[in-house]
């Protein structure tokens, strides 16, 4: 991605905040999505939201897999439902589960490293949808997708004809911990934790006893949530072990389909140093490092800003590597 950031947006926050607080999704109409619920085969739910066009038969799915407690209103969730459109393909976004506006029912809730729920849904999605499926992962989402293709090898092909990260936390301990510190606990991980706090306080609710709430409620960073939380509940010992297993880099090279993986390098919680290089991949992923962008954001113009530059270059390279 040839990727230069405006004059006035120096930095990889400014460019991070603007983007997702100021920046123009879509030049037209606000997508227009419609809801599907699919019952897990552990009898929960997820939500899919379907952008509402014009049928194009046999055209490709783009599926969107979004970032820590996105949804299909997230800003990068509406600039690629312009991008789809505009290309004439189908589009959905798939919410992990209780991202959707109504918490699930199961003792979980959703993690970096979930590729066993990925596959499942695009399984379902390839034989629902019958022509060819794309699939773009951000943020969590990204790692999760990388994951999901490093465990099926040379069967994802089956199933996608090609996928995109981006800005996914494939390091997850170098993220946790970049994160954690300054100006990024303060403002990111404050912002994380103002929602995941009162989800996973429903969820205990539902479920009486599930973790420690008095303690949940007195975290202060996203090691001692994911250590409280997303770890036991998803089969982890603890937050060590699920950063180490469920982050995508040293799995990179299994990978066999066509990927790409977009990072900028000044994106405020994914350090540079801790991104792949050519060492850790093979023929089949393809690594665009561009020095600016910030966290999914690569906003370019005046202000307000667009946010086309994004899922222009990242969907067209989907389309040409189908």
């Amino acid at each position: 991605m040839n990727y230069t950031a405006p004059w006035w947006l120096p930095g990889g926050n400014l460019q991070t905040i603007v983007a997702a607080k100021l920046g123009r999704r879509f030049s037209g109409d606000a997508p227009v999505y419609m809801r599907e619920r699919w019952q897990t085969p552990d009898q929960d739910f997820i939500d899919l939201d379907w952008q509402v066009v014009p049928d194009a038969p046999n055209s490709p799915l783009l599926v969107l897999f979004h970032g820590l407690e996105g949804s299909s209103r997230s800003h990068y969730a509406e600039s690629f439902a312009e991008f789809a459109r505009d290309q004439n393909l189908a589009y959905v976004v798939v919410h992990f589960r209780g991202c959707s506006g109504e918490i699930n029912l199961a003792p979980r809730a959703y993690h970096s490293g979930d590729f066993e729920e990925i596959g499942w849904i695009l399984e379902r999605l390839r034989q629902q949808h019958g022509g060819p499926v794309l699939a773009v992962g951000i943020s969590l989402g990204g790692n999760a997708l990388l994951r999901w293709a490093e465990e099926a090898g040379r069967m994802a092909g089956q199933t996608v004809y090609a996928l995109a990260a981006v800005c996914a936390p494939v390091d997850l301990a170098a993220s946790g911990v970049c994160i954690g510190k300054g100006f990024n606990r303060q403002v990111y991980t404050r912002m994380f934790l103002q929602s995941m706090k009162p989800k996973a306080l429903r969820k205990l609710a539902q479920f009486p006893g599930l973790f420690d709430g008095d303690a949940l409620r007195a975290a202060t960073d996203l090691y001692t949530f994911d250590n409280l939380f997303t770890a036991p509940l998803h089969g982890f010992k603890n937050t060590e072990d699920y950063w180490h297993r469920a982050s995508a880099k040293p799995g990179l090279g299994r990978i066999r389909i066509p990927t790409l993986v977009l990072n900028a390098r000044n994106d405020p919680f994914v350090p540079a140093a801790s991104l792949p290089g050519p060492q850790d991949v093979g023929d089949w992923v393809t690594l665009w490092q561009p020095r600016g962008g910030g966290h999914v954001g690569f906003p370019v113009g005046a202000p307000p800003t667009s946010l086309a530059a994004l899922p222009q270059a990242v969907g067209g390279w989907l389309l040409q590597n189908r």
